[in-house]
């Protein structure tokens, strides 16, 4: 079984050289390209970094927002955002992939 595994990813990788030299060469049309997804790429999904009560806080305060005004771009109550920064509760789905893009790259990448 172990040698079919690496068959089909020797085939994998095959394929996607040809593809990356297709749309190097113009021979494969840039939105043909877009196509392949992560899975095609054998690459995991980044997953989001946990973050503290006080890198949330940090977050927020270096954004100069009120826990109010923070919530309201996180779609979230101000209270949600204080029991966040209180360590009560901790981010999930959406509300943790927005505060990993503003630790990322800062509040103007949501605004």
């Amino acid at each position: 079984m172990a040698k079919k595994a690496e068959t089909v990813s020797r085939i994998r990788l095959e394929i996607l050289e040809l593809a990356n030299d297709m749309h190097a060469n113009g021979t494969l049309a840039d939105d043909d390209f877009q196509k392949i997804t992560m899975r095609d790429l054998n690459a995991a999904p980044q997953t989001a970094t946990p973050l503290s009560a006080d890198d949330i806080r940090a977050l927020r305060e270096k954004a100069h927002m009120s826990q109010a005004v923070f919530a309201r771009y996180l779609n979230l109550s101000a209270g949600h955002i204080s029991q966040l920064e209180r360590g009560l509760k901790r981010p999930t789905g959406p509300a943790l992939a927005l505060l990993n893009v503003i630790r990322r790259k800062g509040i103007e990448a949501i605004l």
